[in-house]
């Protein structure tokens, strides 16, 4: 393949720009405020888990709640009808007998009130536990939107300088010759993203190697137009005044 000098050098132009490319996209994939971001959301799903769990027991305890009180209304609503029934009663047997149940009414009463109040300390502690995991996602959901800004702000400075150096690698790639510009991107493709390198002091930018023997004199008898690869990683080896030839 035939190009000018000129053509060529504009290669190493077209992946320093590559490479650039290439080095922004890795950035952007590897923000660090992504990986805060998953650790974050990883808080989050096990805060939201054992509100769940909390949010049930405390269901739970609610429930126990509320039969503990009907049952205390049901009592004390038994204590005042049989105190207006002993009032009225002039039976000594009625009376005896209604005395005898309010006796077993009071002590059920005095029993269902300390349940009653063991289970409401529960429910408050309960309640207390779902608050602190409700303030802890808050927190967690701040932390969230704080890193969030930053990594849009840096992610906004990355996309920024990509996109000017995609249209500097445009208006480059525009200017070459199609099948030398074909041909570098095959060659990058296959080069695990180099596709030309520059030759200096007669090594090979690409795979570092020193060109010698006859590698050396077939680069030195070579057309400035040849457009030439090296012997040992196929990338376009292009050459300048600091190839040392």
């Amino acid at each position: 393949m035939k190009a000018t000098p000129a053509a060529q050098q504009e290669l190493l132009r077209l992946q320093a720009l590559d490479t650039r490319l290439a080095q922004i996209a890795h950035r952007l994939g590897s923000l660090p405020q992504a990986e805060q971001l998953a650790e974050l959301g990883r808080r989050d799903d096990a805060a939201r888990r054992r509100r769940t769990e909390s949010s049930g027991v405390l269901d739970d305890a609610r429930a126990e709640l509320k039969r503990v009180e009907s049952d205390v209304d049901v009592v004390e609503a038994r204590i005042v009808r049989d105190d207006a029934r002993l009032a009225a009663s002039t039976s000594v047997k009625d009376v005896a007998g209604l005395e005898s149940e309010l006796t077993s009414l009071r002590k059920r009463l005095s029993d269902l009130e300390d349940i009653e109040l063991a289970v409401m300390e529960r429910v408050e502690e309960l309640e207390r536990d779902v608050q602190g995991i409700d303030d802890e996602r808050e927190d967690i959901a701040s932390e969230v939107s704080r890193v969030s800004d930053e990594r849009d702000e840096a992610a906004g400075a990355l996309t920024t300088e990509r996109d000017q150096a995609a249209r500097d690698r445009a208006a480059i790639a525009e200017g070459l010759p199609d099948d030398l510009e074909a041909f570098y991107e095959r060659r990058r493709v296959a080069g695990g993203g180099i596709g030309a390198a520059l030759l200096r002091q007669r090594t090979c930018g690409g795979c570092t190697i020193t060109l010698t023997g006859s590698d050396l004199e077939d680069v030195r008898r070579a057309a400035d137009d040849e457009v030439l690869q090296c012997p040992d990683c196929d990338r376009i080896l292009v050459r300048t005044d600091e190839s040392g030839l």
